[in-house]
């Protein structure tokens, strides 16, 4: 049953903790009630609290309350890790844009841990949209457009690493942005212990500033990669 979001409750995090120490199914099973209401519904009341306010960012941006839309499943996908523990403890949201939901879609995001809270957005794989992104970096108009976006971003935030160990064959070495060009991802985060914002409506507000502080970035994404 939906709400009016007022917040992630402290048994929120206390299942969380919980999970952390008893990561298997029969304990999952014993305390599914406890799933259900610190976790699901309080997930998905955020998420219909926060469209309103992320579509006044974006128009166009994707905000799904339910399960493997905005919120992701707690269940891991153990079948390729060697960490065969089968669930997340903590919880990830995504607010997708210009495109399907997937790790190569402009987003911002969210993840809710015990002792942490990671905001941020860009995108986490280009995959197929990498020769658009590049082209772009090497682009003498939109590539230093990401680069002063990049330089702008207040300095609490961490843009990720670059993940190639070389400029991709076609473009110099030397070149200029060779640095945004050994990317295959580009994301841009905040991360920090939880906010006291977290226990109340007002985590909403909490999250909104930080989209708007990195809204450049999603917009230069959105304009590069959106099908």
């Amino acid at each position: 049953m939906s709400g009016q979001f007022e917040g992630f409750s402290d048994d929120t995090l206390r299942f969380l903790r919980d999970l952390a120490a008893h990561n298997d199914k029969a304990w999952f099973e014993a305390h599914r009630a406890d799933y259900e209401t610190a976790f699901v519904t309080l997930a998905l009341d955020f998420v219909r609290s926060m469209a309103p306010e992320l579509q006044r960012l974006s128009k166009t941006i994707c905000c799904e309350p339910r399960i493997n839309g905005s919120v992701f499943r707690i269940n891991r996908d153990v079948r390729f890790s060697k960490d065969k523990t089968p669930y997340k403890p903590h919880i990830d949201f995504t607010f997708w844009d210009g495109g399907p939901r997937g790790f190569s879609t402009p987003s911002m995001f969210l993840r809710i841990a015990p002792s942490q809270v990671v905001v941020g957005a860009g995108v986490h794989d280009f995959g197929a949209a990498a020769p658009a992104y590049r082209a772009a970096v090497d682009d003498s108009r939109r590539g230093p457009a990401l680069a002063k976006v990049l330089v702008s971003v207040p300095g609490a935030y961490s843009a990720s690493e670059p993940e190639l160990k070389r400029v991709p064959r076609g473009f110099a070495a030397e070149h200029p942005r060779a640095d945004l060009l050994k990317r295959k991802g580009l994301t841009v985060t905040l991360e920090q212990r939880p906010p006291d914002e977290l226990g109340s409506a007002a985590f909403v507000a909490w999250c909104i500033g930080h989209y708007r502080a990195l809204l450049p970035l999603h917009r230069w994404m959105l304009r590069t990669l959106s099908n």
